[in-house]
Parts: structure tokens; C-alpha cells; sequence
């Protein structure tokens, strides 16, 4: 029997174990009517009130039998099969999660206690209607996105960014229809024996490699490393297109929403049809009907965020992580986990391939593929005749750069050079808003966020102060909230905002656009945007790290990186790997499009002679994984050895600290396993949201069980009431 196999049955009235969402965790219920399977969605009685839970197994209690409940209804959905349930199982185990917060995780889909039913829903009918308005416009855009898809009126609107009464008035005009459908329906089929593109011999071999990978329905995972441009995404789609052939489902996890539109549409002419989407932006209807669909093998391809991957996929053969490196694949919150590393674990035990892609990938999965864990697959050379940008630094120290400015004579030239030639340019800076510190002249102080220890950041386009840490904003005051004095208070440093001030200040005539994730109110808005920027209609971009994650701007030929310098300061181990990432992942947005259009980067720099600047302009990759690595094996730091955190957090000090200590006092157990405790010690940013935070890091050999030793040393403590404790397994951030 495999481990997606349907689970086992239990007849009425047998005493079986259920696994709520709640905090209580396994309880024993009596099976309904008509039976239950190991694995079925069901809502049991709790009290008073009945909660969603899933059939665990058999139950285990003495509790008498004839005083146990029944299970008050079974949900009308697919049971979960073997191999998800275990994917649940050790993924709760491995990230130290409670398993009510993993189902948790496994059903955020709204509305799966409710039946299926019909619902009144809006579709294509006729002809475009004889008067078109802007507004009109955006609604059939939204239809032709989705492939006709169905929306309830409201959906359709929300998307749209339109009122209803848009959507009524092209029902009346007959251009669109309101009819009666059911509430989930499945999703086309993909045809994967369309034509892709053309491969070169290096991309055909890699894909071919990967299909063979994908035939024998086995695990395995690759990296696929390729330079910005090289063809990745053409590659593994002939795995997906394998896997399609396959009978089996495939997930492309994507690290930006905003890419995802681009992507559809390369899916949509690769197999003839979109695949299903699952990120925040999408409707909750169409929330729903993926969850189902995927639990049924309706929906063959799923493009997502990371939450895709607890989806209840009933086959699911392969899995792609597409700029597998990204830190936004770890989840702090909640629960704490990295999509690429639960990725592989749900792979080998379903009997999937994993396709690892990125021009930059993560150090742990360089390591696995120079240790043999991993395949590895490399494209060295772009796409077609596009070649790669040339780089070179801008040394700051020998430039004359005025005080209160920060694009350099040799960068604004070079910027002249592309207007002139009507071709695009992007600044980059990793600082979002105006600027990051707003000092009074008079008194000297720093305006701070009245609930966290941090700065406000100025958000001019706004006219806010925001805290980027817990989200406090207020208007910009005219006065000194701290002595009072009025017109002294001046921003200090840069961020995308004022760089915007000093282009437009700069090159008057040149139409420029921020791309920063604040400035948009929806996932639509800023997908638009992207489009507009890629059809050619912005001269300048001026973004942040968003620029940074897979977008293909033809006309873009010129990268000037406003402070390179800037992710090398701090004590941070991962801060070279990560500078090193994304200098290589803005810079390869120039000249990706074949041609007489050369691509060059330029990095403004303070210290050119810095060992990650002097990589990034070599190209000697490898050179520089192989320094980091040594490096973090000197020390036994990952991907050498283990760490995880501890965060605590209360609103009184004292009561946290004095809990640290008691910890850190009382962990004999950690070192019996071989492990240090390091701490406690105050977070880096010490209070948020009006809660004191104290951190502890455990640092273990690669081997030790360290999951197991922290249970230990956890299980007999008492938390202080209203102390919170966190714990991170594989941390990427020691905020």
C-alpha cells in the first residue's frame, strides 16, 4: 500500500482519534453514521461549539466508550492520503509545531465546512459593449487574465478595482452573463504535448535530465544553477510538462506575487490554458475551489507562495522552488518554517522530484549538491544572443558627490546615455520609503515608534512616519514631538523615495517609477505596474529588493546600484551570501533581451576592494562559495552545523528576562545532546509591538537531535501568563 493510498476505514460507532485545530490537540470520538476514513475532515463537538478536525486513527483512550460523542459531521471533501498526513506529521516534528497549528496550515481555505452548492457567478456572454470606459476596460482584463473563470459579481469587482455596478452594467450590455454554476468546478486540463520553445544543446540536456528524473516516479531533488537569462524557467516547465504527461500534479512555488503574471502567461502559451493560482491575492472562492481541486487531482499544475505546499495534493510528483535562495521561502510567524527544506521533505515521502532553480542559490544547497545529496545542473550561458551585463564599481571615495545626494556624475552619466538612446535604466537601493531616520536639529533626537525600538521610517508619498516593524504609523509632524521646535526636523539617508526627488530633480524630461512593496494597495496593482514597466512606458525604475526577483524588462540596459555597501555591515554570518545574491540578481536585469542592447551593472561602493565586491565583479562563483564555506565550516555554522532560536516575549522586562535565565539555567539537557545554549541576550530590536524580546541560540553539531533535546528541556516549563515562546529551527533572521 503506498502513502498516497486511500487511508483506512472505520466502520460507525468505532472508537477513533481526531486531531482538532484547537489547543487540545488528539481527543476520541465515536465515528459517525456511515463510517469515517483515517484522514477525513470532520467537525466535532467541543463544548459547546463544534471545531474543524481530521481523523487521526484509531482511538487510544479508556475513556468509556458508551459516555464518548460522535464526530457531529463529516466535511464533503477528499480525505487526506497517508503521505500527506505524514508530510504533516514530521514537518510539525521538525519545526517543533504544535499539530493543531499544522492542520491549521493544511485547511486555510475558507468555507470547506459548507456543502457544495450553486451560486449566481459572472461570465463571458457576447460581444465588447458599444461604450468602453476605463473601468469597463479593467473588468474584461480581469476576465481575459483568469481564462474566463468565473467571479461572484463582488469578486469580479474587488479584482477589477471597480465597483459592482461596472459589473452590472456589462451584464446588462450582454457582454457579460450572471448564471447559476457550481461552486467548485474543476480546472482545465494543461495540455503538455503543445510545443515549448526552442532549447539550445545546454538547455535541451538539462531538460532532458530532468524528464528522466520525473519518469521514475521516485525522489530526488536538483539544482538547477543558471545564470539571470540562461532559460531556467523553459527548462524545468518540459519537467512539469513530463509530469503532466505522468497523470501526476506539479507546484511552482514562485517567492513574489507580482511575478506570478508574467508566469501565468508563459504557462498559459507553453500548455494551452493557466494553471491554478494559490497566493494572497487570490479570491476566496477561488481559494476554496484549488484547495478541493487539488485534493480531487483536479487541477494539474498549481503556481503558488509557499503556504502551496500544504495543499492536500492528491499526487504530487514534482516540485519546483523557483529562485530557491529567497528569504521570503522562510515563514517567521506563527509557524516557523522554510518552503524549500519542507519541500524536499514532502518529496521524499511522496516520491517527487524537486527542481531547486536560481542564478545565486542558498550556500545549504550548494553544499548538498557538492556533497553528492543533491543533482546539479548548470546553465552558464543566457538565452538566445543576449549576453551578460558588464560590471564594473563605482569607487564613491573619487567622486564628487554633493552633500544630500547620492547618484554619483559617473552613474547620472550613464543614465544620460540611455535616455538618449531611448533605453530604460533601474537604481536600486534595499530601503524602502523616504528616508530611514528623521532627526530634530535642535534637540538631537531620532523619532521612534511608540511601541517598538526602532526608528519611524519617513514615508513622504504618503506623508507618514511608518514603523516597519509592527506597521505603527502617524502623519508627519511639522513640530519636534520631543522639544517642540517647529521646521528642524530633517530626514537622514536615502531610501527609493528620495532617490525618486533627486532623479526627477535630475533628469526632468525622464518618466520614472518606484517599485517598492508599500506603495501598492493590492497584489494587482502592483502586477500592472510591473507590465507597464516591461511594455516599455517608464524610463527610470527605482526599486527596492522587488526588482531584484525575476522580472524581464527588454528595454532595460543600465543597473547603477546606489549603495552596494549596505548589506555588509552587521555581524550577520549570512550577510555576504546575501549581498552577494542579490547584487547578481538586480545586476542580471540588464540586457536580458538579444540583440545590440548590451547590459551593464554599475555598484556605487565606498570599498570596491571588499572580498564580496571583488566577487561579484570577477564571476567567480564558485571562488566565493567555496570561501564561504570553508568559512562556516571553520566555526561549524550551517550548513556545517545546527542553530535554533528561542524568542521570548512579554510586556514586563523583568518577567521575561528573569524566565531566560531560568531557561538558560535549566538546560542541562541541550548540553547532554552535545549542544551550547548561547544567551540569553536581548533581541536586536529589544521591543515590538510593546512586548520586550530576549533571544537564546542553540548551537549544535550537525548530527545531534537537537528537536528532541529542546522538547526535552521545554516540556517541563510553565509559561508565565501572557510570556510568549517561540522556537526556530534553522534560523535565517536573529532579529
Amino acid at each position: 500500500m503506498t502513502r498516497d493510498s486511500l487511508p483506512d476505514f472505520y466502520p460507525p460507532r468505532a472508537r477513533i482519534a481526531v486531531l482538532t485545530t484547537e489547543p487540545v490537540g488528539v481527543l476520541d470520538y465515536l465515528a459517525p453514521e456511515g463510517g469515517v476514513r483515517q484522514g477525513q475532515l470532520v467537525l466535532a463537538p467541543l463544548g459547546p461549539r463544534r471545531v474543524l478536525g481530521m481523523v487521526w486513527g484509531e482511538g487510544v483512550g479508556d475513556f468509556d466508550l458508551a459516555k464518548l460523542r460522535a464526530v457531529a459531521r463529516v466535511l464533503d471533501a477528499e480525505p487526506f492520503r497517508r503521505g500527506f498526513v505524514e508530510f504533516l506529521t514530521r514537518a510539525a516534528d521538525y519545526t517543533l509545531t504544535p499539530p493543531p497549528l499544522m492542520l491549521r496550515m493544511a485547511t486555510r481555505a475558507p468555507d470547506l465546512d459548507q456543502p457544495p452548492a450553486a451560486r449566481r457567478v459572472i461570465v463571458p456572454a457576447g460581444d465588447p459593449p458599444s461604450r468602453m470606459t476605463e473601468a469597463r476596460e479593467r473588468v474584461m482584463q480581469v476576465v481575459a487574465d483568469h481564462g474566463g473563470a468565473s467571479f461572484a459579481p463582488s469578486e469580479l469587482a474587488q479584482l477589477a478595482g471597480v465597483g459592482v455596478s461596472v459589473v452590472k452594467g456589462l451584464v446588462t450590455a450582454g457582454t457579460l452573463a450572471e448564471i447559476e454554476a457550481p461552486r467548485d468546478v474543476p480546472y482545465p486540463q494543461l495540455d503538455p504535448n503543445l510545443p515549448g520553445k526552442a532549447l539550445d544543446a545546454e538547455q535541451q540536456a538539462a531538460a532532458d535530465s530532468l524528464r528522466q528524473a520525473v519518469r521514475s516516479r521516485a525522489y530526488g531533488t536538483t539544482l538547477l544553477r543558471g545564470v539571470t537569462g540562461s532559460g531556467k524557467t523553459e527548462v524545468y516547465l518540459e519537467a512539469v510538462a513530463e509530469c503532466l504527461r505522468a497523470g501526476r500534479q506539479a507546484l511552482v512555488l514562485l517567492p513574489e506575487i507580482a511575478l506570478s503574471a508574467e508566469f501565468l502567461d508563459r504557462v498559459e502559451a507553453r500548455f494551452g490554458n493557466r494553471p491554478g493560482e494559490w497566493h494572497s491575492g487570490i479570491t476566496r472562492t477561488e481559494r476554496r475551489r484549488l484547495w478541493h481541486m487539488a485534493g480531487r487531482g483536479e487541477v494539474g499544475l498549481v503556481v503558488g507562495a509557499r503556504s502551496a505546499l500544504f495543499l492536500p495534493f492528491r499526487d504530487l510528483g514534482l516540485i519546483v522552488v523557483d529562485e530557491e535562495h529567497d528569504s521570503s521561502y522562510k515563514q517567521e510567524d506563527v509557524v516557523f518554517y522554510s518552503a524549500r527544506d519542507m519541500a524536499v521533505l514532502r518529496a521524499s515521502i511522496s516520491g517527487a522530484q524537486v527542481v531547486l532553480a536560481s542564478a545565486t542559490p542558498s550556500l545549504e544547497s550548494w553544499v548538498n549538491a557538492a556533497s553528492g545529496k543533491y543533482a546539479r545542473l548548470d546553465l552558464r550561458s543566457r538565452y538566445g544572443e543576449a549576453e551578460l551585463p558588464d560590471m564594473a564599481a563605482i569607487d564613491l571615495r573619487a567622486e564628487d558627490l554633493p552633500s544630500g545626494k547620492w547618484i554619483s556624475p559617473t552613474l547620472a552619466k550613464a543614465v544620460e546615455a540611455r535616455l538618449a538612446r531611448g533605453e530604460q535604466s533601474l537604481l536600486f537601493l534595499n530601503r524602502r520609503g523616504f528616508a530611514p531616520v528623521t532627526v530634530c536639529r535642535a534637540c538631537g533626537q531620532q523619532i521612534a515608534c511608540h511601541q517598538c525600538d526602532a526608528r519611524m521610517v519617513e514615508h513622504r508619498f504618503q506623508n507618514r512616519l511608518v514603523c516597519h516593524q509592527c506597521g505603527e504609523t502617524r502623519p508627519i509632524p511639522a513640530a519636534c514631538p520631543s522639544c517642540g521646535v517647529e521646521g528642524k526636523l530633517a530626514p537622514i539617508g536615502p531610501g527609493v523615495e528620495r532617490i525618486a526627488e533627486e532623479v526627477a530633480a535630475r533628469f526632468p524630461g525622464a518618466k520614472a517609477t518606484v517599485l517598492s512593496s508599500d506603495l501598492f494597495g493590492s497584489a494587482r496593482a502592483l502586477k500592472e505596474t510591473v507590465a507597464e514597466i516591461a511594455n516599455g512606458e517608464t524610463d527610470i525604475i527605482i526599486g527596492t529588493q522587488i526588482v531584484a526577483k525575476g522580472h524581464n524588462f527588454p528595454r532595460l540596459t543600465l543597473v547603477g546600484v546606489i549603495d552596494a555597501d549596505l548589506g555588509l555591515q552587521g555581524a550577520d554570518m549570512r550577510a555576504a551570501e546575501r549581498s552577494f545574491q542579490l547584487m547578481r540578481q538586480v545586476a542580471g536585469r540588464a540586457g536580458r533581451q538579444a540583440g545590440d542592447r548590451p547590459g551593464v551593472a554599475l555598484l556605487q561602493t565606498y570599498q570596491p576592494e571588499h572580498p564580496v565586491i571583488r566577487a561579484i565583479l570577477s564571476g567567480q562563483d564558485e571562488a566565493f562559495w567555496d570561501a564561504e564555506a570553508a568559512g562556516r565550516q571553520a566555526t561549524a555554522m550551517p550548513p556545517f552545523g545546527r542553530l535554533a532560536g528561542v524568542i521570548l516575549s512579554h510586556p514586563d522586562l523583568a518577567v521575561v528576562s528573569d524566565f531566560a535565565r531560568h531557561l538558560a539555567a535549566n538546560a542541562q539537557v541541550l548540553r547532554d545532546a552535545g549542544a551550547e545554549l548561547w544567551g540569553p541576550a536581548p533581541a536586536p530590536i529589544a521591543r515590538i509591538r510593546g512586548r520586550h524580546r530576549v533571544r537564546l541560540l542553540i548551537h549544535a553539531p550537525r548530527q545531534a537531535a537537537v528537536q528532541a533535546a529542546i522538547a526535552d528541556w521545554l516540556a517541563p516549563v510553565k509559561l508565565p501568563t501572557n510570556l510568549r515562546l517561540s522556537i526556530d529551527i534553522d534560523p535565517q533572521s536573529f532579529l
